[in-house]
Parts: structure tokens; C-alpha cells; sequence
């Protein structure tokens, strides 16, 4: 990674910031920190660019509104130069202001259509209402018969008093409520009708339908004429003028309805011109969208930048082997502005920690996220990525081993990588298919490492195959085969000179009582194995570091106390899990060590000896037990207490090697510099060259570095500071510091030591998990069906219990199952092994680059 100084020329620089985006390997930094981003260069032109935004984000509401699609035709324009961004504007405003006036017209359109709808249904209920006749009675006549009285309590003739009548509309919701609200305000002195709309209605502002009725109130009396009109308005009831006669509503129906066809034509024309609008919008809107989002990038990077008179001057990270295509780039900018002085590419000297930078492809990228969750790497750390490409799907098959639900998985991640064109251009909007489809190349991975842990098991749906034919053969007489409790004899009913299963386990296990016990022992060890063996790589990975950073002080008191520590505690207790494999068999099972008893002996000095050592050689043969006296607890190979006392010694006093010697040589270190300082009167680490004199003030000023137009530099003087910090920190020394932070390093190494292969037999537990569900989903599912003796319809119970049983299989076992070996892999791989070697300080490099604004959604940068 280098830090480069570009010298851009004002009229250049738009071009040149814009083919370094086309390229995407150049990281800017920022040179105005101080500044306020209302107080920079370009901030007009990034208000413009939000300007056009907002147009643009509002034609593509209006696309989305008519339900038209932006088609993804996979344009990548240029960035246009900075006088297009005139005829832009122009034209966004242009298609703007005429999607607002249609807009505009069109809902005052709607309104009044509206308007004319609900006046045309008043006409119609009125007329309906007046039309009908209940008991030979009109409802007019069925108001006067409610409200008016005489003195005794009895209706008074029609004739006698006229009612008025207020008609109108109200939301169907509050008609109940409208009605009890005018019987209570009205003390019973109205009469009111109404009926529903049959057809919704259409909101002309939302454009939602809605549910009205139509009422009509009968009432005597101004007095009551005005209450019942504010009681209106309280509900936002419309009310509407209706003639007292028959004719004179029918013609004014017939009116409205010539109204509302007129209405209909024009509503078409306008919907049609808004809708040809959209469609020329709809085959340059994204186009558009890149374009102006390139604009904003481009003016945002270059308020990053120094200006001097009539230069820009820029800093940027970049890989150094892309150099000569930043100098293509930057001066075909140049070129294509029309520039006739060569933009300047410099690369500088810096103490700088620069950013992580790792080259990845679409199968790498997967893994690399997974680390980079933990932590960005160290600028030039090792990174644990390429070993997680292996370590990771294979710890994961050891916990999800079984070779059916690994064939699905590595198809469903086949099926994904074979079509990833095909599904990454549908560009979902589902996290979490978009989760998985992300992960399709682990996912792909992590099945096919179970299809091998699943043979090594010999575990199919929680069955086993007999590929090679077993190793044991009993020999029992057809009388005894129908007891229920038989044991194979290894000394008379296995084959030795065939030898083991070809491989995996063998298949008898899967029907034997003790399969768990066997199983249970198999799979403790070998997660105990794994465990400590890539913890032993993490730590070899360290020495990497160390070298590399040239930091011998850190393999002598951190590395090689470290190895000391586990290889001799618990890289003996696999030196013993295979010793015990190799050397004891069926011969001599009753002297066979129990190696968890013999390593809590070893740090407790505890050792128990055969009582006839002469006779006992520690030879694999038939011993007589009371006589030899040997058993789980007694040593089991010659020189076996002076090796353990030798390894606890040394693994313990690994431990103050680690704790001590490094803090004190740090020490050491300082204080011969500083005395090495007071004697030679320096001023700082740079003149230590004897009888050197202090510069003066004016060759400081003759020293500076100088800009091509001969003025300081801000970053020529951001360097300057730099160095003076570096200076002043490298000079301040705390020993207690540094003292406590070894000390927290020492005791959590020790004690992680311990947790951390602890906390590897989650293989062990997991994987036996996965084998109990699976062999309850097939005993109590598809194994019942199968066992089922029914003459009809056998066939559609083996059926309906095997989609019972696919579906249980599907969700229990591949996706909750997966999901709890994924996230205990990525434990294992971010704790136990990270923690040894990977420190994950850094920042990640990430270039200014166009191709992100054009995978990004829409609605994302918009």
C-alpha cells in the first residue's frame, strides 16, 4: 500500500477524480478535517446534485405510483462533465414541473368528479327516498307523522306545516354515530334516512377508495336547520342542494350525468399524457440516477482536496501494484479535459499505518466478511481467511456430519453458484434469502466437507452402509441368535487379518446397544484433537508476525513460552490419546490407561505403579490382573513420571517467561536510550550524529517541503505534526502500563488454554445432537410408516409420513441445525483461534469507486 500525493490542475481535476471512480483503487483522505461541510469548495454543486435528487426521486415515485418498473438494463454511463450538469437541471425541471401540472389538474379533476358522483347519488337515493311508500304513506309524510304534534300528542295533517330537508354525504363509518349525535342535539325533533353507496368512491388525494352513504334530514324550523349543518360539519359530512320537486331532480341528474361523462374524457387525456410522460422518463430515469450520483461523488471527493491557486492537490491510499493504471488513468482525465499540464503522481514516504487492503473474488469475499467480522487486519498481519476456507466448513461438517443432509445442503449451494447470473440479476429485496445467496459458495462448501464427515460416520439419515462388508462376524448357533442381549467377542469374532473398516466407522455400530458410549469416546477425542491442533496453528501463524515485523523480543517471550506451554500439556494429552490408540487392544483392556484420571494426576504428582514390576513390561498381552496389578490408574509406559514432571515443570515456569522477562527488557531498552539521549545532548532520535549543531530557523524554512507553487503544503505540514507525534510517543514510556498489559496477556493465554479446548467439545456435542434428532425423526416417522402392515392405502400413509418427515428434516435438522453449527464454527474461529495470532486493529481500505452506486437499490442513495 503507498501514500500519493496528486497534483491535479483545477480544470482537470473533475476528469481526473472521475476516471480514478471508473478505476476504484484509490482511497482519498481528507485534508479539511477542520472544515464544515457548508464552508468547502464544491458545496453549491453537491446542493445542486440534492436538487436533482429530489427530482428525480420524485418522477420515480410517480413510476412507482402508476406501478411502471425501472428496468435494470446494466448501464454504466460516464460521469457527465460539470456544463451538462446545466441541461440536467433543465431538464429535470422540465419533466418535473410537467408531472406537477398534470398532477395538479389531474386531482382537481378527480375532485370534482368526485364531487359530481356523490351529487349524482344524492339525486338518485333522494329520488328513491321520495318514490317510496311505506303503508300508502310518502316519507315525507312519515316526517310530518314523527315531528309535528298537535297539543294532544297526535300527528297533524300534512299540509299543515312544511318541513325542510337537508341531503348530502358522510363516511359509511360514521353514520351510526352521526345519527345518535342528532337525536341527542336535536332532542328527537329530526327525521333522517340514509343508505349506502353501493361503489366505492376514489379518494382524489390518495387515491384510495372509500365507503360513503347518503342521508337526508327532515327538520322544522331555521333554528334547527343550523344545528343540524354545524352537526355536518362536525362530521366533514358534504352536503348538496336537492330540489323539493321530481322533475326538477331528474333534470338535474340528467344534467350530472352529462357533467360526469365530459369529466371521464378529459380524465383519460390526462392520465394518458401523465402515463406517455412516465414512459419517456422510464428509460433514462436510471441512467440519470448514475449519473448525477457520480456528480456528487466526484465534488465530494474534491472537498476532500487542498486548493492552492490554480491546482488541487489531493492524498490517497492505493495498492502499489496499480500505480501505473492510477498515471493511465489520471492522465487520460487530463486528456479528456482538455488540460495541457500533466496531472503529477508522487508517492510519499510516511509513518502512517496505511489501510488493509486483500484482493478477493466472489468465493473468497464470503470468507474474508466472516473475518473481517471479528476485526480488519493489521496493515501486512496474517490473515486468517485463507486457512478459514478449509478450517471452517470442515469444523462445521465435524458438528452437522451426516451424508444425506449434506448432499441436500451442497445442492441447495450448487443450485445457487450454478445460477448466480440468473438470480443475482433478480436483485431481491428478502435479507434473508439475500443471506444465503450471498453465502452460496460456503454454503456449497460446508455441504460437501458433511458428505465426507457423514462417510467418516457412516451416518445417512441416521443409517450406516456397508460398502466394504463389516469386520465382525458372529459366531453364534442359530439357538442363541433369538436372545436379545448378545456381545461380539474381539478376540474370536473380529477379523484381524482383514483389518479395520476400509472406511469410516463400521456399520455394526449403528445396531449396537453401546453406540453412544463408542461413539461418544470417538468423537471427545477427536474434538479434543482438532481443537488443540488448530490452536497450534494459531500460534505457529504468530511467529509469521513476529518475523515479519522483525520483532524478535515477542518470539523469544511470547512465541516459544507459548509453544512450550501447550505442547507440554496439551499437545501430551493427544501424544497419549494416540498412544493409547496404537498400543492397547482387545488383548490388554483390562490394563488400558483412563487418560483423563492420568493428566488430573499429572498436575497433582499422583502415580500409582503395578504392584509386580518385573513381571508388568507394558506389553500389549493377556495379563493376569491380580497379579500384575495394573489398571485404569497405574502408569502405562516405561519413564512415564519423570516425562510428566519434566513437561509440568517446563510448561509452568513458561508461564513467569511470559509474564516477566519482556516487560523488564522494554525497560532496559528505554532507559539505554535515554541515557544514550543525555549524553550526547540531543534534541530528538534524528541527531544522534556527534558534534551535529542545531539547525537554525532559516534552514528549517529551507528544509520544508515546498508545493509546486512554492507554498507550505498542508500535508507537507500534516507530515511534519505526524512525526513530531510519533516522536513524542515513542519518547513516553509507562512501565506499569505495559507491566499490567503482559500480565492480562499471560493469564488470559493460560486460561485460554484451558477454556478455549474445553470449549472445542461443542464438535463432540453438537455432532451428537445431530445424530439423536436424526435418528428420532427416522424411528418415530418414516421407520413407524414403513412398519405399518395395512392392505389399502399403505402406500398413501408411507406417503403423507415421508412429507412429515422431508419437511421436520428440512426445517429442523438443515436450518436450525445449520444455523447452530454455523454460529458455533464462527465462535470457534473468532475466540479459540483468532485470539492466538490475529489481532484485527486495522481499517479496511475502501476506494473511492463508482460500482457500489450501481449495484446500490434505488431507494438507497436517492
Amino acid at each position: 500500500m503507498a501514500l500519493c500525493q496528486l497534483f491535479l490542475q483545477s480544470e482537470a481535476a473533475y476528469s481526473c477524480i472521475s476516471e480514478l471512480g471508473e478505476l476504484g483503487v484509490v482511497q482519498f483522505k481528507d485534508l479539511n478535517p477542520e472544515v464544515n461541510a457548508f464552508q468547502r469548495k464544491f458545496v453549491s454543486e453537491i446542493l445542486r446534485c440534492d436538487e436533482m435528487e429530489r427530482k428525480l426521486r420524485y418522477i420515480e415515485k410517480e413510476l412507482k405510483k402508476d406501478e411502471i418498473k425501472i428496468p435494470d438494463m446494466g448501464e454504466n454511463p460516464k460521469a457527465p462533465a460539470p456544463k451538462e450538469m446545466v441541461d440536467l437541471e433543465a431538464h429535470f425541471d422540465k419533466i418535473e414541473s410537467e408531472l406537477r401540472e398534470v398532477n395538479t389538474n389531474s386531482e382537481a379533476l378527480k375532485k370534482n368528479f368526485l364531487e359530481l358522483s356523490e351529487l349524482k347519488e344524492v339525486l338518485r337515493k333522494t329520488q328513491t327516498f321520495f318514490a317510496e311508500q311505506g303503508d300508502h304513506h310518502s316519507i315525507v309524510d312519515d316526517a310530518q307523522m314523527a315531528l309535528v304534534l298537535d297539543e294532544r300528542g297526535l300527528p297533524v295533517h300534512a299540509a299543515a306545516v312544511q318541513l325542510g330537508f337537508i341531503a348530502g354525504v358522510i363516511v359509511r363509518e360514521k353514520a351510526p354515530a352521526f345519527e345518535r349525535l342528532l337525536w341527542f342535539a336535536c332532542r328527537g325533533n329530526v327525521f333522517l334516512r340514509y343508505d349506502a353507496i353501493p361503489e366505492p368512491l376514489i379518494d382524489p388525494t390518495s387515491g384510495n377508495p372509500i365507503h360513503k352513504s347518503v342521508f337526508i334530514v327532515f327538520f322544522q324550523g331555521e333554528q334547527l336547520k343550523t344545528r343540524v349543518r354545524k352537526i355536518c360539519e362536525g362530521f366533514r359530512a358534504t352536503l348538496y342542494p336537492c330540489p323539493e320537486t321530481a322533475q326538477e331532480r331528474l333534470e338535474m341528474l340528467n344534467g350530472v350525468c352529462t357533467r360526469l361523462e365530459d369529466l371521464k374524457t378529459v380524465l383519460n387525456q390526462t392520465e394518458d399524457h401523465r402515463h406517455r410522460v412516465l414512459l419517456n422518463a422510464q428509460k433514462e430515469i436510471r441512467a440519470w440516477i448514475i449519473k448525477v450520483r457520480k456528480i456528487k461523488a466526484i465534488y465530494n471527493t474534491l472537498n476532500m482536496c487542498s486548493l492552492a491557486q490554480n491546482s488541487i492537490i489531493a492524498e490517497c491510499w492505493t495498492p502499489a501494484h496499480v500505480l501505473d493504471q492510477v498515471q493511465t488513468a489520471l492522465r487520460y482525465g487530463t486528456e479528456v479535459s482538455g488540460g495541457t499540464v500533466p496531472s503529477i503522481l508522487h508517492r510519499m514516504q510516511t509513518k502512517e499505518t496505511p489501510p488493509t487492503y486483500f484482493r478477493t473474488n466472489k468465493f473468497t469475499q464470503v470468507f474474508q466478511s466472516i473475518i473481517e467480522a471479528y476485526g480488519v487486519a493489521s496493515y501486512q498481519e496474517v490473515n486468517p481467511a485463507p486457512y478459514a476456507i478449509i478450517t471452517f466448513p470442515f469444523l462445521f461438517a465435524v458438528m452437522f456430519g451426516d451424508c444425506g443432509h449434506g448432499f441436500i445442503l451442497f445442492l441447495f449451494g450448487l443450485w445457487m453458484v450454478m445460477s448466480e447470473k440468473k438470480l443475482g440479476a433478480m436483485k431481491s429485496d428478502n435479507e434473508i434469502w439475500n443471506i444465503f445467496f450471498g453465502g452460496r459458495y460456503i454454503i456449497m462448501m460446508m455441504g460437501m466437507f458433511s458428505v465426507y464427515t457423514g462417510l467418516i460416520y457412516n451416518d445417512i439419515f441416521s443409517l450406516s452402509l456397508n460398502f466394504f462388508g463389516s469386520s465382525w462376524h458372529p459366531k453364534y448357533p442359530e439357538a442363541n441368535l433369538s436372545v436379545s442381549n448378545l456381545q461380539l467377542e474381539p478376540l474370536t469374532m473380529y477379523d484381524n487379518a482383514t483389518g479395520p473398516y476400509a472406511f469410516g466407522l463400521d456399520p455394526i455400530w449403528q445396531h449396537s446397544e453401546n453406540k453412544i458410549t463408542f461413539s461418544n469416546s470417538f468423537k471427545m477425542k477427536m474434538s479434543v484433537i482438532l481443537g488443540i491442533a488448530q490452536m497450534l496453528l494459531g500460534i505457529s501463524l504468530s511467529l509469521i508476525n513476529h518475523l515479519h515485523f522483525r520483532n524478535l523480543l515477542n518470539i523469544f517471550c511470547e512465541f516459544i513460552p507459548e509453544m512450550v506451554f501447550m505442547l507440554c500439556l496439551f499437545g501430551y494429552l493427544i501424544a497419549l490419546v494416540f498412544y493409547k490408540w496404537l498400543t492397547f487392544n482387545a488383548l490388554c483392556s483390562e490394563c488400558a490407561p483412563s487418560l483423563l484420571i492420568h493428566f488430573i494426576n499429572m498436575f497433582l504428582m499422583k502415580y500409582s505403579f503395578p504392584t509386580n514390576t518385573t513381571m508388568y513390561d507394558y506389553s500389549c498381552k493377556k495379563w493376569d490382573v491380580s497379579k500384575v496389578g495394573c489398571g485404569a490408574e497405574t502408569v502405562f509406559y516405561p519413564n512415564q513420571k519423570p516425562i510428566q514432571i519434566g513437561l509440568l515443570v517446563a510448561g509452568v515456569l513458561s508461564v513467569p517467561v511470559m509474564l516477566f522477562i519482556k516487560p523488564f527488557v522494554l525497560r532496559s531498552r528505554h532507559n539505554a536510550k535515554s541515557r544514550r539521549r543525555a549524553k550526547l545532548g540531543t534534541v530528538s532520535k534524528d541527531a544522534l550524529i556527534p558534534h551535529e549543531e542545531e539547525p537554525s530557523e532559516e534552514d528549517m524554512l529551507l528544509n520544508q517541503d515546498v508545493s509546486i507553487n512554492d507554498e507550505e503544503t498542508p500535508t507537507s505540514s500534516a507530515m511534519h505534526q505526524h512525526e513530531e507525534m510519533g516522536d513524542l510517543e515513542e519518547e513516553t514510556f509507562d512501565f506499569g502500563e505495559i507491566f499490567i498489559q503482559q500480565t492480562i496477556h499471560t493469564i488470559e493465554y493460560c486460561l485460554g488454554c484451558i477454556s478455549h479446548t474445553a470449549s472445542y467439545l461443542r464438535l463432540w456435542a453438537l455432532s451428537l445432537a445431530h445424530a439423536q434428532l436424526s435418528e428420532v425423526l427416522w424411528g418415530m416417522l418414516f421407520h413407524m410408516a414403513l412398519a405399518m402392515d395395512i392392505k389399502y392405502g399403505g402406500g398413501v400413509l408411507i406417503f403423507v409420513f415421508f412429507i412429515v418427515f422431508a419437511v421436520l428434516t428440512i426445517a429442523v435438522l438443515l436450518v436450525m441445525e445449520g444455523l447452530s453449527a454455523f454460529l458455533h464454527t464462527l465462535r470457534l474461529h473468532w475466540v479459540e483461534f483468532d485470539s492466538k495470532f490475529y489481532i484485527g486493529s486495522g481499517f479496511a481500505f475502501l476506494p473511492f469507486s463508482f460500482k457500489p452506486l450501481l449495484e446500490a437499490s434505488l431507494d438507497e442513495h436517492i
